[in-house]
């Protein structure tokens, strides 16, 4: 599977993923797994389990007919997080990070970090800014446990209230308009 990939320039040549920076130049596969242990509430407070996180509700779409196979809809993921907080019965006002996808592509990276800004931004201010990362700049894409892997970092992030440093974050991609969207690609900061 690496080297279709590898020819169809997927794949970051020196295997880092640089999720939102300028250097973006594909992804960086990972290898790995993780694990979430998953009951009913009211399941789990009966046997006196450890609450990790409350897992509100799930969502999935597929970006539908885009430019190319490699490339997102901003429209599409915007559409995906919209119905994903209406399930699940939730303002958007309240959201102060997002763990995103970031696979550390040029142009992917500022088509997602777009789709977010067209739900969140109007609810946003420069003092009150949206703070999003991606764990693969740490750990590269772990293919089907990428998901896993975000869902645990952003149930530590709620547990600690420390929002981690976006590893490689060197210079933004200048396509990604974060003072006009009001967001932040992770700095280290308190949740308040």
């Amino acid at each position: 599977m690496t080297l279709p990939l590898a020819r169809q320039n997927f794949l970051s040549p020196d295997s880092l993923c640089y999720s939102f920076d300028s250097r973006a130049n594909g992804y960086s596969r990972g290898e790995g797994f993780g694990m979430i242990v998953l009951k009913r509430l009211s399941t789990a407070i009966a046997d006196g389990n450890t609450i990790r996180a409350i897992i509100r509700g799930t969502s999935s779409n597929q970006d539908g007919q885009t430019a190319v196979i490699s490339q997102p809809s901003s429209e599409a993921q915007a559409a995906l997080i919209r119905t994903a907080y209406h399930n699940a019965g939730l303002g958007f006002q309240s959201t102060q990070y997002f763990e995103a996808h970031g696979t550390g592509t040029p142009v992917g990276d500022p088509i997602e970090a777009e789709g977010i800004s067209k739900v969140f931004s109007k609810h946003l201010t420069p003092e009150s800014p949206l703070y999003i990362g991606s764990v693969k700049a740490n750990i590269g894409h772990l293919e089907s446990t990428a998901g896993v892997a975000s869902v645990i970092k952003a149930i530590l992030v709620l547990e600690h209230g420390i929002i981690p440093l976006n590893a490689l974050l060197n210079r933004l991609n200048s396509r990604i308009r974060a003072d006009e969207w009001h967001l932040v690609v992770c700095i280290t900061s308190l949740l308040s």
